[in-house]
């Protein structure tokens, strides 16, 4: 960290819960990056997700935070600013982006997919990725349901030389385990890079400016009248 800092290097640190951004904020980091359970790859083993993680972050933090995990839309990111967050951080969102240099099968992978598209793997390796779920996924979980904890027993299906060839060479989706999250199911097209950010920004300038016209004046609410 002194290293980065030094050299005039922002350092930005994830964390999955509080315990571990207090922790990186005494150290001296400069920002947080909170990563919520719904993320792709390692959300941790506390299962928190952002509607609880970003909130407690802008409760014990004196440093500023970004949101990761399950982030797609200007809708989300104006929520994520409104629940103390700096701005977000993408990761699979930016996977189904023409620059994204990796296979266009793996691309309409996340485009077809939904919020059920993903499933937990090496739980029992105290090392829980999600992942895509798909027909690899599914023998890694039974694998580790008869050989709990051994990373032999699963090794050959979870090595990186699997997931880069899916994405560099075939384009299978359903042939390796890769990390995905559960925002694929907001994601419904692949544009640029610039489209999709002008898109995000501007989504959620549209809602922040909403957000006046649904707010109700204290003493203006109206009399109920449902008879349930």
């Amino acid at each position: 960290i002194n290293m980065g800092t030094s050299a005039g290097i922002t350092v930005i640190h994830k964390c999955v819960n509080i315990k571990h951004a207090l922790t990186a904020e005494r150290l001296g980091v400069d920002i947080i990056a909170m990563d919520g359970f719904e993320c792709a790859g390692h959300p941790g083993d506390d299962d928190i997700p952002n509607m609880i993680l970003l909130p407690r972050a802008k409760e014990a933090l004196k440093i500023p935070f970004i949101a990761s995990g399950g982030i797609g839309t200007g809708s989300q990111l104006a929520a994520c600013l409104a629940l103390g967050a700096e701005g977000i951080n993408m990761g699979t969102r930016f996977m189904a982006t023409r620059e994204a240099p990796i296979h266009d099968g793996i691309k309409s992978a996340l485009v077809s997919g939904t919020e059920l598209s993903t499933t937990h793997v090496m739980k029992s390796l105290k090392n829980t990725e999600r992942v895509y779920k798909n027909s690899a996924s599914k023998q890694v979980q039974e694998l580790e349901a008869k050989h709990p904890g051994d990373i032999n027993a699963i090794r050959h299906l979870v090595r990186g030389e699997n997931y880069r060839r899916s994405f560099q060479e075939t384009g299978n989706a359903d042939d390796s385990v890769w990390s995905a999250g559960m925002v694929m199911g907001l994601i419904h097209d692949v544009p640029t890079v610039a489209v999709l950010i002008e898109r995000i920004v501007a989504d959620a300038e549209n809602v922040i400016q909403a957000l006046p016209t649904r707010v109700v004046a204290s003493g203006a609410y109206p009399t109920p009248t449902s008879k349930l």
